[in-house]
């Protein structure tokens, strides 16, 4: 790591394999590994609509979206994506790369608190360690790494994080049914003791509120189609040609990672019920590979866990750094700093930002230990996706998108989170809407933030009276400069000079 390039984007040189394992690994997290193991057990089948809904995100992100990012992040030289997005819209007041930044730099830390919450449950269900000193533990590996090596340190890491993590979700459940006596025997003790948990709509059938729900799972999807810490990525890649066969090992990955997951918890329900997993869902993985499997495989598993964390919280803690330091701090204020001290600032900033993380992970502890990790750290996918999702679709695919409709949806999506967690419920109540509520609880926030930030960005561009703007000269050789020059003759005093 040598410079700002290296340190934010890997110097723009990383191979398919890099990529996508680093994509995958950060867009999981604890979620994956406790928490969508915690769905399957909760709801069973039901929590296959997620492993669609990533498949479709996953698929868009790599299929139909990376191509054009990484040829208009190429051409703009862009390191990060408020990077992209000023040079994608042409906004010489940085307005849109400070509302980028400046939701990155608040959402990030509520998100990587998530993790940090986590790290803490898993080191408490695995080791019996108290959650707080797990955390710090966890905390403590990361910030070794993360300030000293930056982003290729991170891609590295995410490359054999993300391989522990799809072998140990695939070899878990493979080793579950081996010991339930096999898949005939799993099937028959499911319909015996939780029929509802072999069907998609888990017993209720396709109801208005089971449709929402399956939404509500299908749409935790939508975040790979323009989360900045997932593109970041892509503007990584050395070239474009890695992008169909990144695109198969990131699928793979998903199916395999994914559906593991679910069956982690679907067959570890067949085995156990949840007074005996100590009452909480999220313990199902911890406790199925340490019944199963003796120490040093669960050793192993561990690691995994805590794999999955660090993956998701090195990623996000780098993406809020460059936010801050590159996109305020250079761009803004000091256009002529020095590699060499933005690297500084970088790294000091970096640990500022994991520390906010940390005190705010303690705080949730301190709050509620007992709460479920899947929808902790989805409320801070949620508020990164409905943020900038919308905007990163348009921008590629909508020629009248504006950087004025840019900017409004951005902040109509950052808002539109914690108003349909914390806000909307209580209203809806107030008003006596208790089935407008019930429905809201089964969308979760995402979908109606996202539509609400779409729906800005074509209004607001729409209504622009500047519209889109003039594009920009080609880069290359300058153009000649019109008019007179030091060596032209005198014109007269009755003639004009050129323009």
């Amino acid at each position: 790591m040598r410079n700002i390039r290296d340190y934010y984007a890997g110097g723009k040189n990383l191979g398919f394999i890099n990529v996508a394992f680093s994509a995958r690994a950060t867009g999981e997290s604890a979620w994956l590994l406790l928490g969508l193991t915690g769905i399957g057990f909760a709801v069973g089948a039901q929590g296959f609509w997620i492993v669609l809904g990533e498949m479709i995100g996953v698929g868009g992100a790599w299929l139909f979206m990376a191509r054009r990012f990484k040829r208009l992040s190429d051409k703009y030289d862009s390191l990060t994506i408020p990077d992209y997005l000023e040079s994608r819209f042409r906004d010489p007041s940085h307005w849109l790369r400070l509302i980028a930044a400046g939701a990155l730099v608040i959402f990030v830390p509520i998100y990587a608190a998530g993790q940090v919450f986590a790290t803490g449950k898993a080191f408490n269900a695995f080791l019996g360690i108290d959650h707080f000193l797990g955390a710090a533990i966890g905390f403590g590996v990361v910030m070794l790494y993360i300030t000293k090596g930056g982003f290729v340190a991170v891609v590295w890491s995410d490359v054999f994080q993300g391989t522990l993590m799809v072998i140990g979700l695939v070899a878990l459940p493979i080793a579950a049914l081996l010991e339930i006596g096999g898949v005939t025997n799993f099937f028959d003790i499911l319909r015996e003791t939780d029929p509802s948990h072999l069907s998609i709509t888990a017993g209720q059938g396709f109801t208005p509120l089971t449709i929402a729900t399956i939404i509500g799972f299908a749409a935790i999807g939508i975040g790979f189609l323009g989360s900045p810490q997932v593109f970041v990525r892509f503007i990584s890649l050395k070239s474009e040609n890695e992008l169909h066969k990144g695109a198969a090992v990131a699928l793979l990955w998903t199916i395999l990672a994914d559906s593991g997951a679910v069956l982690v918890g679907m067959t570890g329900r067949a085995l156990y019920d949840l007074p005996t997993i100590g009452g909480d869902a999220d313990n199902i993985l911890p406790f199925l590979s340490a019944a199963i499997f003796p120490s040093f495989i669960v050793g192993i598993f561990i690691a995994m866990v805590l794999s999955a964390i660090m993956s998701t919280i090195d990623s996000l803690l780098i993406v809020a750094s460059s936010a801050a330091v590159r996109d305020y701090w250079q761009k803004t204020r000091h256009p002529d700093m020095s590699d060499n001290v933005l690297v500084k600032t970088s790294q000091r900033l970096t640990l500022v930002l994991a520390l906010i993380a940390f005190a705010v992970g303690m705080g949730i502890l301190l709050y509620d230990k007992e709460n479920g990790v899947f929808w902790i750290i989805i409320f801070g996918w949620s508020g990164i996706a409905a943020t900038f999702c919308p905007t990163m679709i348009l921008s590629l695919f909508w020629s009248k998108l504006t950087s004025r409709g840019a900017m409004a949806a951005m902040v109509a999506g950052f808002a539109a989170v914690p108003f349909f967690k914390f806000a909307a419920p209580p209203i809806l109540s107030a008003i006596n809407l208790p089935t407008a509520n019930d429905y809201l609880t089964a969308l979760d926030v995402l979908p109606p933030a996202f539509l609400v930030s779409f729906a800005v960005a074509v209004v607001v561009s729409l209504a622009d009276r500047k519209g889109p703007g003039r594009r920009r000269p080609r880069r290359g050789r300058p153009r000649p400069v019109q008019g007179p020059t030091p060596a032209s003759p005198p014109t007269s005093p009755n003639t004009s000079p050129n323009p």
